[in-house]
């Protein structure tokens, strides 16, 4: 196996484990639930998500593909900030249960954006 492969698997895999974790946790907090408190859960995404960026600037190095050069890596950069800053709102921020609620249902939105524009390598995926 060639290193891109490798490095694109641990990137895809980090993917599957930041989104399950972050639906695991809206699901916690849309319950109320205390493990949300709990280190592992406080810990664990910010190790997966360190990994993910990592392998992220990775493959975009190996590729030559760069964020505000190539529009499809612009367009995955701009959709992980609003995935990022509603993530944000639906877990912490948000003040009432239905902002958390929209949010939560935003950062999905966002993660799948993100997705498809990897996938496709267009900025308009549809």
């Amino acid at each position: 196996m060639s290193l891109y492969l490798f490095v694109k698997y641990v990137h895809v895999g980090c993917v599957v484990l930041s989104l399950a974790g972050f639906a695991a946790r809206g699901a916690l907090m849309l319950r109320g639930s205390p493990l949300l408190q709990a280190r592992f859960v406080r810990v664990a995404p910010h190790v997966v998500d360190t990994l993910l960026l990592a392998s992220a600037l990775w493959l975009a190095w190996m590729m030559q593909q760069y964020p505000f050069v190539h529009g499809w890596l612009t367009a995955k950069v701009l959709g992980l900030l609003a995935y990022i800053i509603l993530g944000s709102i639906a877990l912490r921020r948000g003040h009432t249960r239905a902002v958390r609620l929209a949010a939560l249902a935003g950062a999905l939105l966002a993660a799948g954006y993100v997705a498809a524009v990897a996938l496709t390598k267009n900025p308009l995926p549809l």
